[in-house]
């Protein structure tokens, strides 16, 4: 009988490998797991908010996973509040924190270093090798090695490991020296409070009185305000002048990044730049062994080859896919076998979609045979006013992180009011217009790879 960390932890990593990263961060990412029992799954979500978007958007793909792992007969059910992991988790934490010792004096706490994420256990190959060299030399003399360090990647190969890798390495050999990690949404989230509260000058002890600044997806700083990136510039400063470890991750190179700053990109290309690829087979096979091992599970071969030669640019998907095997080894009460592997893994290595404005927009203007410059331009004939309209409706809905401003610069700097007003009525005509709710949920299909 598999435990409630068990299950839980197989369907995190069966959605984890199956959903992009927005989808992850807008909502799914945030579940907790509340009981299991009589064939219901209770989830739980942190607020009334995330729990209506999860309702909407992502329960159908959630039941098709659950599904799949314990059966079809399985049903999900959602609440609000804390899951039952989530406080175990939390416990003891709780008494650490009352013991004064220099660790303690850390201000990581609010996104803790995961303590699995190490250099030990990160598995090196060609396609990371140089990443991994820099990390620890910069781990090993914080501020003096590579400094600032910037490493990018597509997600899932192993930027975030590597930060938590540096910190852990600058806990566990200098006690004394605060390390922070942050993910870009974090930094946002704190400067917003900041000026809401009136509380700049907390917001600069957080982040430039510590030794070590560990940023997570910086891309996502792109989109954001002229204050936040003054704010970033100057954190960067700060501790670079008194010679601060600061390393950053992306899913770009610096000079691909063009919604950054001039001059913060000028200091990022000043520092180390290094490119994180897809794992050759080799390195695959490695990661699959050594997570197997780590997880005292016994993975033949034949599966190990099978799984590496399906799964070639996401170690979390590849990661993932043995936690699944023991799930379902489990449930059947039968040793892991590559049939096993082969009946229950059918959708490993299918390839998603990172969605972005100009593959919306494209799809759409596809979809209605017109051209991406008609769609984007300003023409006020009435089928390109429909489709720039639906263009706008879907990227509001799909991207979370577009707000109106952000659309109507991509829709040839309209007002946002405009993006407001058309996204309005798209939701208006759907509920009366079958034939336009089949075209939107078609492309929305096409777009989530589910076509």
């Amino acid at each position: 009988m598999q435990s409630l960390e068990e299950v839980w932890s197989a369907l995190q990593d069966s959605l984890r490998g199956n959903s992009s990263d927005a989808m992850w961060s807008a909502g799914l990412g945030a579940l907790r797991l509340v009981d299991y029992r009589n064939n219901e799954l209770i989830i739980s979500a942190p607020n009334q908010i995330q729990l209506l978007r999860v309702q909407q958007r992502y329960l159908p793909l959630i039941t098709e996973h659950a599904q799949q792992l314990l059966g079809g007969s399985v049903t999900i059910s959602l609440t609000v509040g804390e899951g039952v992991l989530h406080e175990h988790a939390q416990e003891s934490p709780v008494i650490e924190s009352d013991v004064v010792t220099p660790r303690v004096t850390s201000v990581d706490r609010p996104l803790r270093l995961d303590p699995r994420m190490t250099f030990d256990t990160f598995v090196v190959g060609n396609s990371n090798q140089l990443a991994r060299s820099a990390a620890f030399a910069a781990a090993e003399t914080p501020g003096r090695a590579y400094n600032p360090l910037m490493m990018y990647g597509n997600s899932g190969l192993g930027k975030t490991h590597l930060l938590h890798a540096i910190g852990n390495y600058v806990q566990e050999n200098y006690p004394y020296r605060k390390v922070l990690y942050v993910s870009t949404e974090t930094f946002l989230n704190d400067f917003i409070r900041a000026i809401q509260t009136r509380t700049q000058l907390a917001l600069h002890e957080r982040y430039r009185e510590v030794d070590v600044l560990l940023i997570d997806d910086i891309q996502f700083m792109e989109a954001r305000g002229e204050t936040f990136h003054e704010e970033i510039f100057h954190t960067y400063n700060t501790l670079h002048s008194e010679g601060k470890q600061i390393v950053l991750t992306s899913d770009r190179s610096p000079r691909d990044l063009a919604g950054l700053q001039e001059r913060f990109r000028s200091r990022l290309l000043q520092g180390l730049v290094t490119h994180i690829d897809q794992p050759d087979l080799e390195t695959r096979i490695a990661i699959l062994r050594s997570k197997s091992e780590a997880e005292g599970i016994t993975l033949p071969n034949d599966v190990t080859e099978w799984i590496a030669h399906r799964v070639r640019d996401n170690i979390r998907e590849l990661e993932g896919s043995i936690t699944m095997l023991r799930a379902f080894s489990n449930l059947h009460q039968v040793p892991i076998s590559l049939e096993l592997a082969q009946r229950h893994l059918t959708g490993l290595g299918h390839e998603h979609v990172v969605l972005k404005p100009e593959t919306i927009v494209k799809a759409v203007a596809d979809f209605y045979g017109l051209s991406t410059e008609d769609v984007l331009g300003s023409k006020r004939l009435r089928p390109l006013v429909q489709a720039r309209h639906v263009a706008m409706y879907l990227i509001r809905d799909l991207l979370d992180n577009y707000s109106y401003p952000m659309i109507a610069r991509i829709f040839d700097g309209r007002n946002h009011t405009t993006v407001i007003s058309a996204v309005e009525k798209i939701k208006e005509q759907i509920t009366v217009n079958v034939e336009l709710l089949t075209q939107i949920n078609t492309l929305t299909q096409q777009l989530q790879g589910e076509m």
